[in-house]
């Protein structure tokens, strides 16, 4: 199994997923598209992982290599038909490339929420053994507002309609943050957009209650994206099935 991570800033990386994959023994490759580095060939892995950044899916003025990389996570999963795992911005990108619309939503969502389920989301073999309601971590401005056919929203909160989707059934998007470690609010309040998006929704003095409440959480959150990350693997063997049977 190989896993191809795009991420948009070094400090969003996949976190706790990163350790779930070295107990496996799974290697990764990441590339950096905000520093410039190009996109490898698709064909050699199994696995797409789209981490967060603070762009927005619309900025391909500023940030061009956004227009490659959602030509990428479309072929990846549309084409190729291959797994895919996006959080945050990378959900938003997953619903961008398969022709869905992000903007900006009514009002951000920062902090420790929840989430709940919808029927589908009961049902689903990555989010049935999930929690629900779902205590999450959120750290957004924008939100997906429109999916296309095939596409199945699985989570939502009254603020943000798309806290998760399935497009088919093998790639997902998930809006809040569940890659979290220990040092994951510390590293993001660093950054200047992420810190002004945190004061200006819960306050100037919202740091350390933040780094607090997660700190307490941290392994509910672990849990969870446990959880996923077996789901994941079990997706990728179901598809490979198949293959190994022809052959």
């Amino acid at each position: 199994m190989r896993v191809l991570v795009f991420q948009h800033l070094a400090v969003e990386h996949p976190g706790i997923f990163r350790d779930f994959l070295r107990s496996d023994g799974i290697t990764w490759d990441t590339v950096e598209l905000n520093a410039g580095e190009k996109i490898p060939d698709l064909e050699p892995y199994d696995l797409m992982m789209v981490m967060g950044g603070p762009q927005d899916t619309w900025q391909e003025d500023q940030y061009p290599w956004l227009v490659a990389e959602k030509a990428a996570i479309r072929r990846f999963v549309v084409e190729m038909q291959r797994p895919y795992f996006g959080i945050c911005l990378g959900h938003q990108l997953l619903a961008a490339a398969i022709g869905g619309t992000v903007a900006l939503g009514a009002s951000p969502e920062v902090g420790i929420l929840t989430v709940e389920k919808t029927e589908a989301g009961k049902h689903d073999a990555l989010m049935s053994a999930l929690p629900d309601p779902m205590t999450v971590l959120q750290w957004h401005g924008a939100e997906v507002q429109s999916l296309p056919e095939e596409t199945i929203i699985l989570a939502r909160s009254n603020i943000c309609g798309v806290q998760a989707f399935r497009y088919r059934e093998h790639a997902y998007g998930i809006q809040y943050h569940v890659e979290i470690t220990a040092t994951t609010v510390a590293d993001w309040a660093a950054i200047p957009e992420y810190k002004a998006a945190l004061e200006k929704t819960l306050g100037t003095s919202a740091l350390p209650s933040l780094d607090a409440g997660v700190a307490a959480r941290l392994p509910a959150f672990n849990s969870d994206a446990a959880t996923i990350y077996a789901g994941l693997k079990a997706m990728i063997a179901r598809q490979k099935q198949p293959a190994a049977a022809h052959s």
